[in-house]
């Protein structure tokens, strides 16, 4: 049997990211039973947390912990379940489950967690150097706090080491199927996926990513040379230009820019250039040609390439799945 705790940490917890997995892990263990693959339950899944009652959404929901950290045992996979509010208060708010953490994985336990929960597994300092994903909303922010984590913003899931992370939102789902499919083989994970709809092996996030323009900083230069950008982006625009244009040397300029945003400048005009690509293949209908022109682009090969990179389908792609079409029949 397979020990599965789900921890519930003190204050804001998005229930989703509870309920998703002890009722996924549930319905596997009857489809095994009922399939005639096992006689008994393959997952033992119990929540865990410092109290048994949380409350949560302005007391408009209840979850009710099995055991309290204290007086559970050792577990085979600790779940680090999606947490939101001010990420900070949240983690000193925790700091007996941090610990309890660490203590199950000393012990031989793997760990997963789910979204913004990745607050939480970086603060056991167990992901440093190692690969990590958080929501993409939530990666400047987990870059500033944690600068020796590896992050991967743009996948899905990750693996290293017996520790496990998901992308942002609902995007836990895929790293239940994968832990799924890990311990209980293809077969059952792809019976999950249908039961349950969700589209199995998605490997980033990329194509959900909407750009944060990152003007929290206090630097008036490079504010004013990020608004020129993004009410510019249909023309084609160089970094020499950009330099000469606030009276900055090129090098000056690179360094104050990626100082300020955690871009180059040449990245910043990219990213800028395919969002409103994005918002183009979203709204309008035209082609991807047409498309190209309107962001300042002139050859195809290039823009393909880039918006690609940036978000992980290419622009034939991304107008097919986002494009607007007739939802229903």
């Amino acid at each position: 049997m397979k020990k599965i705790a789900v921890v519930i940490p003190k204050g804001e917890l998005v229930l989703s990211s509870v309920v998703g997995p002890f009722k996924i892990f549930n319905a596997v263990n009857q489809h095994l039973i009922e399939s005639g693959k096992r006689k008994d339950p393959y997952y033992d899944v119990k929540l865990v947390g410092p109290c048994i009652e949380n409350n949560l959404y302005d007391d408009i929901f209840t979850i009710r912990c099995h055991e309290k950290l204290g007086d559970s045992h050792s577990t085979d996979l600790v779940i680090i379940p999606s947490i939101k509010g001010d990420m900070q208060k949240g983690l000193e708010l925790n700091l007996d489950v941090i610990d309890w953490i660490k203590d199950q994985y000393k012990k031989g336990a793997e760990l997963a967690s789910f979204c913004m929960g990745a607050f939480i597994l970086a603060s056991t300092g167990l992901v440093d150097n190692r690969k990590c994903s958080t929501h993409w909303m939530a990666a400047d922010l987990f870059k500033t706090m944690f600068p020796d984590v590896n992050l991967v913003a743009e996948k899905i899931v990750t693996e290293e080491n017996g520790i496990y992370t998901s992308g942002g939102a609902y995007s836990f789902l895929n790293l239940v199927l994968h832990l799924v499919e890990k311990f209980t083989g293809r077969e059952t994970a792809i019976w999950a996926s249908k039961v349950f709809e969700i589209e199995i092996d998605r490997v980033t996030q990329s194509h959900f990513t909407i750009f944060n323009t990152q003007k929290i900083h206090g630097d008036e230069t490079i504010l004013k040379a990020q608004e020129y950008i993004e009410s510019h982006y249909d023309n084609k625009l160089s970094v020499e230009s950009l330099a000469d244009y606030f009276a900055l040397s090129r090098r000056n300029f690179i360094r104050k820019f990626k100082k300020a945003t955690q871009n180059s400048p040449s990245e910043y005009i990219q990213r800028v250039k395919m969002e409103a690509a994005k918002k183009h293949f979203e709204m309008s209908s035209g082609n991807v040609s047409e498309v190209m022109y309107t962001v300042g682009y002139n050859d195809m090969k290039s823009f393909r390439k880039v918006f690609k990179k940036i978000t992980g389908l290419t622009p034939n792609g991304y107008r097919t799945k986002y494009g607007k079409v007739a939802a229903v029949a």
